[in-house]
């Protein structure tokens, strides 16, 4: 064991490893960037300099997966069992990605592979404790540098969970969990519960949370198109670029990257997204150096991966990757003691953006009806039945009759298909048959334009959620509106 020169920041790390030329090669490393470095050669040298400080005597802890005595893992453990608060990072073998997965879900902050490149190694030590989450970090000057902030109960980006049932407490617990760490979050959930909500709290509580946030919905981009959107391209790298662009992974560069509806992406893409994720670097299109990036990924989805990959629609690599932490964000059926709060929240919103004052309330009534629904479109179909009842109210109290809920438009919820049922119906007996139409395939295509739009229309124009709601993939969704044009006016998305 050995103790480094005096610090110039203020922050004492502990590494531990029993080769000395790399404990050494670390100790250097981190000593020119002003930390005060101790070490130490096996689990039980480690515990004993941890005790030794005490509970903060460490901001980080620095070890390999392989020790004389034990692993890594096991000195995780024990600061665990010991409900001590040091970040960790943990070094493991080159092609042992089970070992990393297993690091992030004991609790580590984040992992490097052998051999360790000292840049990445400078940029994850720097991003653990928040002081410069970019990869390109310089060597930092006395007194630039803050302890990274632990995530807060109460911060407003878990006030934006609206509700106080059990579910609900449970996904903003997690996402303080997991917000201190470098772990891939894989949220899933319905169309319209808020994934992205939840892919936002855990980026604005975590360190990262001054950095960039980039959300992608993998399934709103042309499969021609990912590889340049998602790692940007050279100038000259195919007609029509006539600049250097970066990608989601640039604009994302120490901070956040959300892949909504990560379900979608295609297999190609699957697994030169899984690349990018095991070697922290991406290539742009043209280019023949990979650049390094710094980016935490969160991604969602509403599809059951698992089965996907048993289908062998999603690569299980891959999955294994984005799902070491998994948040589920229950529907709203599961969580209707949260209603009334919701509407509250969702009226003041729809109110203030309108302009309308004071906020309207729902009576009693129309609060009971609302409760006896399934809400198939979750929190969203809410927000939507609000601002249509906020519209036809003429009151500041929105009345049962002022909510139009799918099940009480039963009665002409498809005429189109009940007018195809009608012409493909053999006529009663004594009765005379109803016209046919002359054009059969122009008479077909009608209907389903008709069904699509209406589909549209119940969940906002979302073409994922529409799609879903009709058991079509967006892909399908995009290909029957370009075909029968079926149009989503501009600024209408997925």
């Amino acid at each position: 064991m050995n103790s480094a020169a005096t610090s110039t920041t203020g922050l004492r790390l502990l590494v531990v490893d029993d080769e000395p030329d790399l404990r050494t090669l670390y100790e250097l490393t981190l000593v020119r960037e002003g930390y005060d470095v101790e070490s130490a050669g096996s689990v039980e040298e480690g515990w004993a300099l941890l005790c030794e400080r005490g509970p903060g005597g460490y901001q980080l802890v620095i070890t390999d997966m392989r020790l004389p005595d034990g692993s890594g893992m096991d000195l995780l453990q024990r600061i665990q069992a010991a409900g001590r608060h040091e970040k960790a990072i943990v070094i493991t073998a080159y092609g042992s990605p089970e070992n990393a997965v297993e690091a992030l879900k004991s609790g580590a902050y984040d992992y490097l592979t052998k051999p360790v490149d000292l840049r990445q190694f400078r940029a994850v030590v720097a991003s653990a404790l928040g002081r410069a989450p970019a990869l390109a970090a310089a060597p930092a000057s006395p007194g630039a540098s803050e302890p990274a902030r632990g995530p807060m109960a109460g911060h407003p980006a878990l006030e934006r969970l609206i509700g106080s049932s059990g579910a609900i407490q449970q996904v903003r617990s997690l996402i303080e969990r997991v917000a201190r760490s470098m772990a891939p979050v894989l949220v899933a959930g319905e169309s319209g519960t808020g994934k992205e909500l939840v892919a936002r709290a855990i980026h604005e509580v975590s360190t990262r949370g001054a950095q960039p946030f980039v959300a992608v919905n993998c399934g709103a981009i042309p499969e021609h198109l990912l590889e340049a959107e998602f790692f940007g391209y050279r100038k000259g790298a195919f007609t029509g670029a006539n600049e250097d662009r970066e990608g989601f992974f640039q604009a994302a560069q120490g901070g956040t990257l959300f892949l909504d509806e990560i379900g979608d992406l295609p297999m190609a893409m699957q697994s030169k997204l899984l690349r990018v994720i095991q070697e922290r670097a991406v290539r742009p299109v043209g280019a023949v150096a990979e650049t390094p990036v710094n980016v935490r990924i969160v991604s969602a989805t509403h599809k059951d991966l698992g089965a996907e990959v048993l289908a062998s629609r999603f690569r299980q690599d891959l999955y294994y990757r984005l799902n070491v932490i998994r948040i589920h964000v229950p529907p709203l059926r599961e969580r209707m003691t949260d209603l009334p709060a919701l509407c509250a929240h969702v009226l003041q919103r729809i109110a203030r953006d309108a302009g309308v004052m004071p906020v309207p309330t729902l009576d009693a009534q129309a609060l009971q009806h609302l409760a006896r629904y399934g809400f198939p479109g979750n929190v969203r179909e809410l927000e939507n039945l609000l601002h249509r009842a906020l519209a036809l109210a003429g009151t500041q109290v929105i009345a049962r009759a002022d909510l139009s809920l799918p099940e009480d438009m039963a009665d002409d919820a498809e005429p189109a298909v009940n007018a195809l049922v009608e012409v493909a119906s053999p006529p009663p007996a004594g009765t005379s048959a109803p016209e046919l139409p002359a054009d059969l395939e122009a008479y077909l295509d009608g209907i389903e334009r008709e069904i699509l739009e209406r589909a549209l229309e119940r969940h906002r124009y979302n073409r994922t959620a529409a799609g879903a709601s009709l058991g079509l993939s967006l892909r399908q969704m995009r290909y029957r509106m370009a075909r029968l044009g079926v149009g989503v006016s501009e600024g209408e998305a997925d």
